[in-house]
């Protein structure tokens, strides 16, 4: 006679990923139940759980009164029932669990614009008694639905390792390591919607400067350091694995639209829009740090509410440590003088015949308009760029009118003090890669190509209206 083996919480890890919502039942001291809904119960260990304890005032008291207390949790894959018995151990308000379970809770609450109101309040440990599957809750799914999130992958991490370390290491240039970044990670891990953004200390943002696998690309969009997804990872430095995401930011908006109908005049921040996937279902967001310098974020998106597994979120926290030191390596590393035109010698360079000009240059009338006061850039009235990379292109451009010149260096540009460029860690290649990506998508009549180490130039093949305000 077969003897079915008892379940292991470890059987259970689909049922702790927040998809679906789980049921905690409690009472008081008089045996009177109370039953409620909560998002998501987090897995420690085989023998305990955590709920985060957010609003459940009812449930807290009775848990002072009584800790036993029954959890009903479902497999979002098979719809399949199970019930937890569990006894109330303890609440934590610091630590490593608390500090894992406040930050997917911060997250949500900063991207809808509930920082403050929706957090945690303490992480409730609960030993697990016992572990029954609810006969008759579903019947037995046909084979075809009864599917498991693959594994493939973490069977060849080695694999893994070696192709983004490949990549890294043939790049002789941040713009090759950082798209032969997210192709790697399309290629092994199945990364579709991928983004990286680098971390700009001088005004506290991160700005997108590499994606692949969106319609349109979202170099440029920057997100505020401590804000959303992305911003709560580069703050925190921790990472980040999210499923059931839509349904998190669901339960985000709920709570604030009880708090604003509780005090209609409160003043609640905007709700924060997400780069990249306007219905993403899953994200992985991983904070690139050496040291404690944070260089960037690395983030991942699906439609897809279980594409990122438990061992992506390890792996890859592992792989970003090498991600950023090769970022930080090609951020950091010294220009070679001899490769680059000195400064006086750039500005006395030769008009030559076929140069551009105001008058000559083909093509349809471009007015690029440049704003002082926020050294933002516009084209024919759309958007282009802001900040340091707005204030080098509007140089480019003068100098390109006034002086007929085409050819620049990055040494000359560093030496500029009036672009602004710190001192140290100006992240000047960062800067200009998205300055030449920017272009590429709202201008392609205004190129940068490189022209050797250290150097580029500025081909237009348009004529150019110059406006300053």
């Amino acid at each position: 006679m077969t003897t079915t083996p008892p379940l292991r919480l470890a059987d259970l890890r689909n049922c702790f990923q927040g998809i679906v919502p789980s049921i905690i039942a409690t009472s008081d001291a008089a045996g009177i139940p109370n039953v409620t809904y909560v998002s998501q119960i987090y897995l420690i260990d085989d023998r305990q759980v955590a709920l985060s304890r957010q609003f459940f005032n009812k449930t807290s008291r009775n848990l002072e009164q009584n800790p036993l207390t029954c959890a009903e949790v479902y497999d979002p894959v098979t719809m399949e029932a199970f019930r937890l018995r569990l006894r109330f151990v303890r609440s934590e308000k610091s630590g490593p669990l608390f500090d894992t379970m406040s930050m997917r809770i911060d997250a949500i609450a900063s991207h809808t614009g509930m920082t403050g109101v929706f957090r945690l309040i303490g992480a409730d440990v609960f030993e697990v008694l016992a572990i029954e599957r609810v006969e008759g809750f579903i019947e037995t799914p046909p084979p075809s639905l009864s599917m498991q999130v693959s594994t493939e992958g973490f069977r060849s991490e080695l694999r893994g390792l070696q192709l983004v370390s490949e990549r890294i290491n043939r790049a002789d240039n941040l713009e090759a390591l950082l798209s032969g970044l997210l192709d790697a990670l399309r290629e092994f891990f199945g990364f579709e919607h991928s983004m990286v953004l680098l971390h700009d200390q001088s005004c506290g943002t991160l700005v997108t400067v590499e994606s692949h696998g969106y319609g349109e690309s979202g170099v440029g969009a920057e997100v505020i350091e401590g804000e959303g997804l992305i911003g709560t990872v580069a703050r925190q430095r921790q990472v980040l694995r999210m499923t059931g995401l839509d349904a998190g930011i669901r339960y985000g908006r709920a709570v604030r639209r009880e708090v604003m109908a509780q005090n209609a005049e409160r003043n609640v921040r905007p709700e924060i829009p997400l780069p990249g996937l306007p219905d993403a279902q899953s994200a992985l967001v991983i904070p690139l740090c050496v040291a404690d310098r944070l260089i960037g974020v690395l983030a991942a998106e699906s439609r897809e509410p279980m594409q990122f597994a438990e061992w992506h979120e390890a792996y890859l926290e592992v792989i970003g440590n090498q991600i950023a030191l090769g970022i930080a390596r090609m951020l950091d590393r010294p220009q070679s003088e001899s490769d680059e035109i000195p400064p006086a010698r750039a500005a006395r360079l030769p008009v030559k015949e076929n140069l551009p000009s105001v008058r000559s240059s083909p093509g349809p009338t471009k007015t690029i308009t440049y704003y002082v006061s926020d050294d933002s850039v516009f084209i024919d009235g759309e958007y282009l760029i802001r900040n340091v990379p707005g204030r080098i292109l509007w140089r480019l451009l003068r100098q390109w009118q006034s002086e007929g010149r085409t050819e620049f260096s990055n040494r000359e540009l560093r030496l500029d003090s009036t672009l602004g460029l710190p001192a140290v860690k100006d992240n000047l290649e960062s800067r200009l890669i998205l300055l030449r990506r920017r272009l590429v998508e709202k201008c392609p009549e205004v190129r940068m190509e490189p022209c050797g180490r250290g150097r580029f130039a500025l081909r237009v093949d348009a004529k150019l209206d110059l406006v300053e305000r």
